[in-house]
């Protein structure tokens, strides 16, 4: 996995094992790869890889069986997607409005990108 040095790893890898969740790669109260076998998929030291399993748990996305695992949690699909929307449109969409008036962007040039990259990647919606 190709890390950015702009956040931390354990928060990449959890972002990593969200997407996989999302696209059903870890069905809802399905066990996940143990933080070993994580650690060996990522390439990374399984302590950090630890740190992302307590992230995820802390959001209530996985849980952990003692002795068994870690299970993706009823509901998580819904409550990553909410996770995310909260943190985009407090983040990412006030930076990119602004970068919009800078550049002098126009709603209908937006519109018409927004238009054309639904139909370049129309393959790749989440359900």
């Amino acid at each position: 996995m190709n890390f950015k040095e702009s956040k931390a790893i354990y928060l990449q890898i959890a972002d990593r094992i969200s997407d996989e969740i999302l696209l059903g790669h870890y069905p809802e109260e399905e066990r996940i790869p143990s933080v070993r076998e994580y650690a060996a998929i990522v390439e990374v030291n399984a302590n950090t890889t630890m740190r992302s399993f307590d992230y995820l748990q802390s959001q209530n996305i996985i849980y952990n069986k003692r002795g068994i695992g870690y299970f993706v949690s009823s509901g998580a699909k819904e409550l990553i997607r909410s996770l995310r929307r909260d943190v985009f449109l407090k983040e990412e969409v006030n930076y990119f409005f602004h970068q919009l008036a800078t550049l002098n962007i126009s709603a209908d040039e937006l519109s018409a990108m927004y238009q054309e990259y639904i139909h370049k990647n129309s393959n790749c919606r989440i359900d």
